[in-house]
């Protein structure tokens, strides 16, 4: 199997500890590492030591013209995704971008159709579409035990402050930007990816950011005939204890990144109970609640991976079968541009103060 020379933009901690860990680790089977590109010197020569032979630059630009390239991947800055990623596809570079993919749909829907026009690979790096504990919440709800699903809980809430430029507006941080298109991706895709869907309610606050954007987001999208879908990231909560929560008709499945437990009934074993318009009364007469013992089952597992390891190892591959084979990305770029979109939205209906 050929192996592909990547150009990698960025050694911060997406670059050098996300991607970077991959590239050294036995999973990445079709990449080498020939470019490194950051402003900083230190990141520079730190990269000089972990990729052997690897050519180290300062600027992006000084890829252009390189004909020994086949997929560049843009880390840098989430303010710089969309202007370096759209210079790249106009040089005929195939890209994988971080996320955010953009800050609109209107710059996701530009680089899509230049992509297009070139006949390039675009991939957004949405490693957490193929995370074990998301696919094992789609087969869930697929399979139907759990009945007709009413409402998915999705949340990325944890009890810390940030204070780094992730907090900054004018870098477009903020958790919406930041950690959003993780979450949002995943309700996007419990939808279907529908074009029809859309933000019911947004709220966006600052809690104990140091910086101007928020980090508290609470979006719910839905469409037709589809669940409604509670997406909150939320830095000062101490208490939540799931990543997902999928309730239907007859039972829920709560997950986290680690494990999930799925309890339900199935309507064969535990025939209709006919309404009665009266007060209930038990054996002697008296009155009593409505109580039965429900034939359930349930289920229960361990995920021995993550989307860091196994969810950033698919992404790759995805992107270089794409490349070598035609084939269709695990996550399209039109996934990522709806995502944004969202983001979008909820910006446009809760703008915050601009302090820095």
């Amino acid at each position: 199997m050929k192996k592909l020379r990547l150009a990698v933009i960025g050694q911060g901690r997406s670059g050098r500890d996300i991607h970077g860990a991959y590239y050294l680790s036995p999973r990445n089977k079709f990449y080498t590492v020939a470019y490194v590109v950051d402003r900083d010197p230190v990141l520079r020569a730190d990269a000089a030591k972990r990729y052997t032979g690897a050519v180290i630059l300062e600027d992006y630009r000084e890829l252009f013209g390189r004909e020994d390239i086949d997929l560049v991947v843009n880390a840098s800055y989430s303010d710089e995704h969309y202007p370096i990623t759209l210079d790249l596809l106009r040089h005929g570079f195939h890209v994988l971008s971080e996320k955010p993919f953009a800050a609109t749909r209107a710059e996701c829907d530009e680089m899509i159709a230049e992509a297009k026009a070139r006949r390039l690979v675009l991939a957004p790096f949405q490693n957490t579409q193929p995370a074990p504990y998301y696919q094992n919440a789609l087969a869930a709800v697929a399979s139907g035990k759990l009945g007709k699903i009413e409402q998915i809980s999705v949340r990325f809430n944890g009890f810390s402050r940030r204070w780094d430029w992730q907090t900054l507006q004018k870098k477009k941080g903020g958790s919406a930007y930041n950690t959003g298109p993780h979450p949002i991706c995943m309700a996007l895709g419990f939808l279907d990816f529908d074009p029809k869907t859309e933000v019911v309610f947004s709220r966006l606050a600052r809690l104990a950011t140091s910086g101007d954007a928020e980090d508290y987001v609470k979006i719910l999208l839905t469409a037709p005939d589809r669940p409604l879908v509670d997406i909150e990231i939320n830095s000062t909560d101490p208490y939540t204890n799931y990543n997902l929560l999928i309730e239907g008709s007859r039972g829920a499945l709560r997950s986290t990144t680690n494990d999930y437990t799925m309890k339900y009934f199935t309507d064969g074993e535990n025939p209709p109970r006919p309404v009665v318009e009266s007060s209930l009364r038990n054996a002697d007469g008296l009155p009593c609640y409505c109580s039965e013992k429900l034939v359930t089952h349930e289920e229960s597992g361990h995920f021995d991976t993550t989307a860091f390891d196994e969810g950033t190892a698919a992404i790759y591959e995805s992107v270089y079968r794409a490349i070598t084979e035609g084939a269709p990305l695990l996550v399209p770029p039109e996934q990522a541009a709806m995502t944004v979109a969202v983001i979008e939205e909820a910006h446009r209906k809760n703008p915050l103060s601009v302090i820095f």
